[in-house]
């Protein structure tokens, strides 16, 4: 894990917010602020444009896969895929640079359908980029997404008490086997207690040292079937308890995820030693 200090670098200094919801053995109403599905989606054929040139090496890290030919997925929910901002641009079949038993890191080459305005602080030119998935983006092909300059992957694994991700067990193998540095990430839900979902993460996400710390996204979510928008006082004691009990577990200091209105009502000045 030779770049995990780049690649906490960017975490820390500006996820660029995309999570999504999911449902377990139900359907869940939960959904991040970037994706709010109001209806089923008839399926559509996702698809991507090619680059015009190939990404930029910029350093070396870990193993990589060839490259494979970006296959169409169906998405049979979740929102209609941008025309205008596509999730991905595509890379050339063959990444420059020499292959070997360390992992480039690549240039980024996609961009974020629903971009964050970050003001000054923009992660745009960071050198290190990765991407957050949920089992919105269907069917990923990992080994192509990487090419593409995803040098790590935040994967939606559980929300609340009892809904876990469907996709999250086939994108935490596939993440790892193309080579991308991967954590999971919780949503969090203020309708149940801290400890339930904490246990809730703790039995679904592998203890994996060579993962990336656990990450807690905590926002107010219009789309959630949980109303209820507890005192900053309470919010904060609740998250504490989650951030306290995953770190004994983990062994990793969880990562803040959060959305820039949920921080300036409820966090600026709070977990001074948090990553956000």
């Amino acid at each position: 894990m030779r770049h995990l200090s780049v690649v906490s670098a960017i975490v820390i200094f500006g996820l660029v917010l995309s999570g999504c919801g999911f449902g377990g053995d139900r359907p869940s109403r939960e959904t991040t602020s970037s994706v709010r599905p109001a209806s089923p989606v008839p399926s559509a054929e996702v698809s991507a444009v090619a680059a015009k040139s190939a990404p930029e090496a910029l350093a070396w890290a870990g193993p990589v896969p060839e490259p494979q030919a970006f296959t169409s997925a169906q998405r049979t929910v979740g929102m209609p895929v941008p025309a205008e901002r596509p999730l991905a641009m595509l890379a050339p079949e063959n990444p420059a640079g020499p292959r070997g038993g360390r992992t480039r890191v690549y240039s980024h080459s996609f961009r974020d359908a629903h971009p964050i305005n970050f003001g000054k602080k923009s992660p745009r030119k960071m050198a290190v980029h990765g991407v957050d998935v949920s089992r919105w983006q269907g069917d990923i092909n990992w080994a192509k997404l990487r090419s593409q300059g995803a040098n790590f992957a935040y994967i939606k694994a559980t929300d609340g008490g009892d809904h876990l991700d469907p996709m999250f067990k086939k994108n935490w193998r596939r993440a790892n086997e193309a080579g991308l540095k991967r954590g999971a990430y919780h949503f969090f839900y203020w309708c149940r207690t801290a400890g339930e979902q904490a246990d809730w993460f703790i039995r679904n996400v592998p203890r994996d040292p060579t993962a990336l710390p656990p990450v807690i996204d905590v926002e107010w979510n219009g789309e959630s079937s949980c109303k209820r928008r507890p005192s900053r006082e309470r919010v904060l004691e609740k998250m504490q308890v989650f951030v306290d009990k995953l770190e004994r577990h983990y062994g990793q200091r969880p990562i803040i995820y959060t959305a820039p209105d949920f921080y300036r009502d409820n966090l600026q000045g709070a977990f001074p030693n948090h990553p956000f």
